[in-house]
């Protein structure tokens, strides 16, 4: 055993235990949430402390193009950034034909400090912000994706797949089992994958679209959370191609359905105390909580470019489909944006719904904890609670992604929590997939148009 493979965690020590391992996934997630990196023998890996790949990778828009660098960046000379193994993060690839791990590498400068564009990098940014308030944020996130039909042409629409008993899957069942027994061979293999990789779904359950499925994790640490749900897109999209259909993770994939969302949960730790910072000592909320809530009424329509970042992830904000279409608080009431679940005093927690499963997840965190911990430093109080449904009014949230980008600009506060150099890379690369966007005519326009204008 190699000296790495005494520090890897347990399960992809087990995976590799009295077998020769052939590859190691070298990775990161870039904007959009793909993996980049390098694939290397195991013995090159062996005598590699790090490698180098270019920063521009930052700079490419989900479309494969590139934005232009901020105002001041060298990026025309694409200088590499050191990538350095995180070994903590090593686990199996159970899908490839030889053995094989992956591990998450952090992004450097030349100089060894953190690369400031990466979203792993900003995250972790943005959890120690809060260590520096002598406070742990805690996350649970919740991931809703669908199974479809294979679809090889994009002028096609997305259809639901194909079920065991040969009937295309139903909408409409929400928490059906034997919905979710209609591709029980895509769940197995996930279970299967996940044990392997190490791991923990809290629950799989059967959601309102055809084909639609929830994983819930739990709660923990965000950049841990956020390495978990990195993993799970890539080895869910590796299982559904097993079984001869997708899984996408689109925040709107098929007319009429239900969007895909992230539910984020958060509370927060007072370090001091190990005490949740919304619950006091008998159990009930503090003004800490209602100043979280505040801060994230006040900041979320800025922050929504990284919760919702492409054109497709505004179809998912519409009424009557338990998405969310304001910033409303409530107590147990889902057509408000920020609920409040039922919950124990120690499990006090906001859940933020308006983030798309489309999101990168470390950015999605990063995003809705910065706009709770302004909230903290600010100690506004929030609008007076809905006791209603939410559905009923506008609440300034950007309907579109071109007006999100330009909420996400005018908030410097956020920019300043997020590092300013990222803000302004992330609305680069978002201005210019939204004018790749534009510049495309869609068949509803030739519909419609065409003839009758």
């Amino acid at each position: 055993m190699s000296n790495w493979q005494s520090k890897i965690p347990d399960p992809a020590r087990d995976y590799i235990a009295g077998r020769r391992l052939d590859e190691v996934e070298c990775i990161l997630p870039d904007i959009a949430g793909v993996a980049r990196g390098k694939a290397m023998p195991a013995f090159k890996f062996d005598t590699q402390s790090h490698f180098y790949l270019p920063t521009s990778i930052f700079l490419q828009t989900i479309t494969g193009e590139w934005a232009d660098a901020p105002a001041g960046e060298d990026e025309y000379k694409e200088p590499d950034m050191t990538l350095v193994p995180d070994l903590a993060t090593a686990t199996a690839a159970p899908w490839t034909a030889d053995i094989t791990l992956q591990v998450i590498h952090d992004a450097m400068t030349q100089k060894g400090e953190p690369y400031p564009m990466a979203p792993r990098n900003v995250l972790k940014r943005v959890v120690e912000l809060y260590a520096e308030q002598g406070l742990t944020p805690v996350v649970a996130p919740e991931m809703e994706f669908y199974f479809v039909a294979r679809n090889t042409d994009p002028n096609m629409p997305i259809m639901p797949p194909m079920g065991r008993s040969g009937r295309v899957a139903a909408a409409k069942q929400a928490y059906s089992m034997s919905a979710v027994d209609e591709y029980g061979k895509v769940i197995d293999d996930i279970y299967d994958f996940a044990e392997a990789m190490g791991l923990e779904i809290d629950g799989i359950l059967q959601e309102g679209g055809a084909g639609q499925v929830e994983i819930n994790l739990a709660h923990g640490d965000p950049v841990a959370l956020a390495d978990q749900i990195f993993f799970f897109k890539r080895m869910i999209r590796e299982a559904a191609l097993r079984h001869d259909c997708y899984a996408t993770f689109m925040a709107k994939p098929i007319e009429g359905e239900p969007g895909s969302a992230m539910h984020i949960h958060h509370s927060v730790i007072d370090r001091a105390t190990g005490r949740n910072l919304f619950s006091d000592a008998e159990g009930q909320e503090t003004p800490a909580f209602m100043h979280f809530i505040a801060g994230m009424q006040t900041h979320l329509p800025a922050a929504t470019v990284l919760l919702a970042p492409y054109v497709n992830s505004y179809r998912r904000y519409v009424p009557d489909f338990a998405a969310p279409i304001n910033l409303e608080w409530g107590r147990d009431n889902r057509t408000t944006g920020l609920r409040v679940p039922i919950s124990a005093p120690e499990a006090r927690r906001v859940e933020n719904r308006l983030a798309g499963m489309d999101c990168n997840p470390y950015l999605g965190f990063a995003a809705s904890l910065a706009c709770g911990l302004l909230g903290l430093r600010e100690q506004k109080q929030p609008r007076a609670e809905c006791t209603v449904t939410a559905y009923m009014g506008d609440d300034g949230l950007p309907m579109t992604l071109g007006e999100a980008v330009d909420i996400f600009a005018e908030d410097t506060a956020l920019g300043e929590i997020l590092g300013a150099d990222f803000a302004a890379l992330y609305a680069a690369v978002k201005r210019h997939e939204y004018t790749e966007f534009q510049a495309v005519i869609s068949p509803w326009e030739r519909q419609h148009l065409l003839m009758n204008v």
